[in-house]
């Protein structure tokens, strides 16, 4: 009996972090929609098809050798089908009914591989209108195969930083979603790209004075924001890494509600503060931008979930989405031309 539970608490975990992974996967498509929405008309063509071609180099660079690179697995996964009923059931009984999860490797991978595309999917934006489409592709290879693995082996991976000390033992570095592994890794990345490649054409007059250069479409945009908003669900809930008992279900349904209630705090703040700070075409962006801080910042960083009540977390949300707002005026400045408003996500 106890092995047939087991077992049925490894298919609900290993099910668990494959549905959480679609939940990210689908985050790709709202980050396609966002960007699409955000830049102008003619360049449209070629943000979609960054997006999905950054989506398919980030699955195949991590699956070739990533992965491999981050937890020391074998290039091209290989060996990561192998599959024994009683090392799984060992494991099991010696961790627990409520100690940490056994699950599918390959489960492991998918959940971790759609990271990857969300941090490549934060330097498509920043850099939208500017880049040229192989060249991204090519940054896209190297930050998806060598950058994000490196430095995912030296947090999430516990391995020594080249070898000289410990990120986690040395310094009590902790991420729980990827608030920095994954948000900051793609910002650093975004932000060298902006001040690399200049301000957009036409971002600045010849007198100096800024112009605004509106979205083509804030209807696609903001549908994309849902879907991101929608899949910050399985970003942060699958980051809990077990639900198949009461405790981790427990955690895992504080963390959706909190995820939330994060992006609500960040757009309502957005709606009472940004009429007078910002014009009217840039207020759809701002509060846009603000809910997804709010998620990113809130509820995604941290040690483990947040247990605090839902109030306590919007409240806590409220704070990025003013700086959310800051930056969406601060585009009218001269300041590093961030095409997609990404470096706050």
């Amino acid at each position: 009996m106890e092995n047939q539970i087991f077992e049925l608490q490894y298919a609900i975990d290993t099910f668990y972090f494959l549905v959480m992974g679609a939940l990210v996967m689908w985050m790709a498509a709202g980050f396609a929609m966002l960007e699409a929405g955000l830049v102008r008309s003619k360049n449209t063509t070629e943000i979609l098809t960054k997006n999905i071609a950054l989506y398919a180099i980030a699955c195949f660079m991590y699956l070739a050798c990533g992965y491999a690179i981050m937890y020391d697995g074998g290039w091209f996964l290989k060996g990561i089908e192998a599959f024994n009923l009683d090392e799984m059931l060992a494991s099991s009984a010696e961790n627990g009914f409520g100690g940490d999860s056994v699950y599918a490797a390959a489960s492991d991978f998918f959940f971790q591989v759609v990271f990857v595309a969300t941090a490549m999917s934060i330097v498509s934006g920043a850099v939208a209108e500017r880049m040229k489409l192989w060249s991204f592709f090519i940054f896209a290879i190297v930050m998806t195969g060598l950058i994000y693995p490196l430095e995912g082996s030296w947090t999430w991976g516990g391995k020594d930083v080249f070898g000289l000390y410990s990120l986690g033992d040395g310094f009590g570095f902790s991420d729980f979603a990827g608030s920095g592994i994954v948000h900051m890794a793609g910002a650093a990345a975004a932000l060298a790209g902006v001040l690399l490649l200049g301000p957009r054409t036409g971002k600045y007059g010849p007198d100096g004075h800024t112009n605004a250069l509106p979205g083509a479409n804030l209807p696609l945009a903001t549908l994309g924001t849902f879907i991101l908003w929608m899949g910050w669900f399985g970003f942060n809930g699958g980051s809990v890494l077990k639900l198949g008992d009461i405790a981790n279900a427990n955690s895992v349904a504080m963390v959706f509600l909190n995820t939330n209630a994060a992006a609500a705090g960040g757009l309502v703040t957005a709606l009472v503060v940004a009429r007078p700070v910002t014009a009217a075409e840039i207020f759809a962006e701002g509060v846009d931008r603000a809910s997804l801080q709010g998620m990113q910042v809130t509820a995604t960083r941290g040690e483990r979930p947040v247990h605090e009540v839902a109030p306590g977390v919007t409240v806590i949300g409220q704070v990025p989405a003013g700086q959310a707002l800051t930056r969406s005026g601060a585009r009218f400045i001269r300041s590093p031309s961030d095409s997609c408003f990404m470096l706050p996500i």
